[in-house]
């Protein structure tokens, strides 16, 4: 099964640099988005309903702003939109596709780079969503795809040094992640490939993208029983639809 996640920073913007061409080159199960930046009103027709694939889409209530959705070949077996949290789906951050005992998620945490007040929103995002991510490891088998605005360790980012106090790599931030994963939770990409930085995201400022002074923020983490079902994972960068690039995993499922 090939899953691909990607932050679009806008869907109308990713299609009119051919990401939903490229889309159509790939032959993907799923693919979860994040950053959607658009409501139902003004997604493009061909994109509510992309290619035969079973579609859902989860806007923000704010226009221009957020939002998540999910692309299957495969019908789901239940949709659940949203984490019964005001705050947070409000925002459009949470879609989950359900098929079995097997959940796909596209998530988007809060960025706090633009101000405390929103550092605070995002940590209210992680003291609410661990709870859940604990209990929900013993009932069923996840993938969560999606931008988690968090680097996990120095090799996630290029700068780590100076962005020791920045929002995306604070103490509380790191911790976190490494509470989930000491919980039996993966992070794929560094299961796989423990020496390469696998950044999946590049500032606008300066030539971040060209001289690749990246973050990896894009993740798709598995729960424990899938952990032996990765097979590979790649970063499409040949093409540049957006500020993040794709993350695409193979899994034998």
């Amino acid at each position: 099964m090939k899953i691909i996640s990607a932050n679009l920073n806008g869907i109308r913007s990713a299609q009119t640099k051919g990401f939903f061409d490229w889309l159509l080159t790939v032959d993907a199960d799923i693919i979860c988005l994040q950053e959607l930046k658009a409501d139902l009103s003004v997604i493009p027709s061909e994109l509510l309903n992309f290619n035969g694939y079973h579609c859902e889409f989860h806007p923000a209530q704010k226009k221009g702003y957020s939002g998540v959705a999910i692309m299957s070949k495969h019908q789901p077996d239940q949709i659940i939109i949203g984490l019964n949290n005001l705050e947070i789906d409000n925002e459009g951050r949470y879609l989950e596709f359900c098929y079995g005992k097997l959940s796909v998620i596209s998530l988007y945490l809060p960025s706090g780079s633009s101000g405390e007040d929103k550092q605070q929103k995002k940590f209210r995002f992680m003291e609410y969503y661990l709870p859940i991510l604990q209990q929900q490891h013993a009932e069923r088998d996840y993938i969560i795809c999606g931008d988690w605005n968090i680097a996990h360790q120095e090799i996630d980012l290029k700068n780590w040094k100076g962005n020791l106090k920045n929002s995306g790599f604070l103490p509380e931030e790191r911790e976190w992640l490494s509470t989930l994963f000491a919980h039996g939770y993966t992070d794929s990409w560094r299961h796989l490939y423990p020496e390469d930085p696998g950044y999946t995201w590049w500032s606008n400022r300066g030539q971040a993208y060209a001289k690749n002074v990246g973050w990896r923020i894009d993740y798709q983490i598995v729960s424990a029983n899938l952990r032996d079902k990765l097979i590979s994972a790649s970063i499409y960068k040949q093409q540049k639809f957006s500020d993040h690039a794709p993350l695409i995993m193979e899994y034998s499922l």
